[in-house]
């Protein structure tokens, strides 16, 4: 650890807190940041020179684990055939139609380079449709960075135990409503109090950033009615669950139909794109078709467009989702039996690839509040007695973690060897 000690303390000269992403830095657990070298498959290797299970997968787009041969060798392609252009190239087309194919939702799309600025860009389009200005959002759901959204955001902001950031004006920050999720009354009674202001209401299907929550039976089911009944759009913000979860989204899964779908992550193949989309008389808001305007030098970038178009190839050729949530499933199963037998108390959420340890007594989290009942501390000691035995973990309480098609057997029973020495130590 000498070595990252060191690395670190060279960051933390030239970038701020060392890192280019708050969660990186490591404050919710503690100590010396990894710094990884490179990853292949189900593992990466770090500056300190160890291999690790990677569980992280940076944070979720790697559905084949790192560096899968496609998706190098077609990135590595478009590379060669020149990295930006600021200019329209067939490759962005053949994405968004293999986008369109997939999500029903989607007439119209536009691509991006994050997902802050896909959910950014969809709130505008909301807005200019609806001719409303308010926003409503679960508390714990994270729709990136942006100002009116960044409000009881969850995961970074959790992790920092800052909910609210600094330098978000408040008059900003008062065109956003923040309600519990899985409680309709709420969604309700904030409908009622700004009749007719609300433009859009925001929602993570299934949330992973205050940990992984599930929806409550009828619960998404009530929004698209309130939503549909005052004339609201209903936004999925589908940038881990889109392609992660199936083919099609979390929506396919539970066949609703959202308004606008961001969608972020898988859709880049691991490089930075995103997009957002859905109908075509709101999504004709955005220039050139509407006054709404919203663009960008690398959006569509050809590199970006030819690695998610790989991926999504390769998620439609071999559908990995079964093996996949399979060596979920094992991993947690797993996990809770090894907690049971060191006496810790643990509830581990899992959905398909994804899964949340947390560590409580009682209750499983349903929704913000109660997933903050977690013991930060407990899991800062769990993930560092992982990292030891060769496992890393997303370094934060309330973070999803995700398994690939790249994890074996061999990856899960070493994962629980680990995770039985790491929970002798909670």
């Amino acid at each position: 650890m000498a070595g990252l000690s060191k690395l670190f303390a060279r960051a933390r000269r030239s970038l701020v807190g060392g890192v280019n992403s708050p969660v990186r830095a490591f404050k919710s657990v503690g100590g010396t940041p990894l710094f990884v070298r490179s990853g292949a498959g189900a593992r990466i290797r770090g500056a300190d020179g160890r291999s690790y299970v990677d569980f992280c997968l940076s944070w979720g787009p790697l559905m084949f684990g790192h560096a899968r041969r496609e998706i190098v060798a077609a990135a590595r392609a478009a590379m060669a055939r020149g990295s930006t252009f600021g200019a329209a190239t067939e490759g962005e087309v053949v994405l968004a139609e293999k986008i369109k194919a997939a999500l029903p939702s989607i007439e119209l799309l536009r691509m991006t380079s994050s997902g802050t600025e896909a959910g950014m860009s969809a709130a505008r389009a909301a807005r200019a449709f609806t001719k409303r200005d308010l926003i409503v959002k679960f508390a714990g759901c994270y729709h990136g960075h942006m100002d009116s959204l960044l409000v009881a955001a969850g995961s970074g902001a959790t992790t920092l135990g800052i909910p609210d950031s600094a330098g978000v004006p408040r008059a900003v920050a008062a065109t956003t409503v923040v309600v519990p999720f899985n409680d309709l009354h709420a969604v309700e009674d904030a409908f009622k109090k700004h009749k007719g202001r609300i433009a859009a209401l925001f929602v993570e299907p299934i949330p992973a950033n205050m940990g992984l929550v599930f929806p409550a039976d009828g619960f998404l089911e009530g929004l698209r009615r309130i939503t549909r009944r005052e004339k609201t759009l209903l936004v999925f913000d589908e940038v881990i669950t889109g392609f992660r979860v199936a083919y099609g989204g979390a929506q396919t899964l539970f066949r609703i139909k959202p308004d606008l779908t961001v969608l972020g992550k898988i859709v880049g193949g691991g490089l930075p794109l995103a997009a957002y989309g859905g109908r075509k008389d709101v999504m004709s808001m955005i220039a050139p078709e509407g006054p709404a305007y919203q663009a960008g030098t690398l959006s569509g970038n050809p590199v970006a467009v030819a690695a998610g178009t790989a991926m999504l190839d390769l998620l439609k050729r071999e559908n990995p989702y079964p093996r996949m949530e399979k060596m979920a499933r094992r991993y947690c199963a797993g996990l809770r039996g090894a907690a049971a037998e060191a006496g810790v108390p643990l509830r581990v959420h899992s959905f398909g690839s994804m899964f949340t340890p947390f560590f409580l007594d009682g209750a499983a989290p349903t929704d913000y509040a109660s997933a903050l009942r977690a013991d930060k501390k407990a899991y800062g000691r769990f993930f560092h007695g992982m990292l030891k035995g060769g496992v890393y973990l997303p370094p934060a309480q309330w973070e999803a973690a995700f398994v690939s098609a790249a994890h074996a057997d061999r990856d899960i029973d070493f994962a629980l060897a680990a995770a039985r020495r790491a929970l002798k130590a909670v």
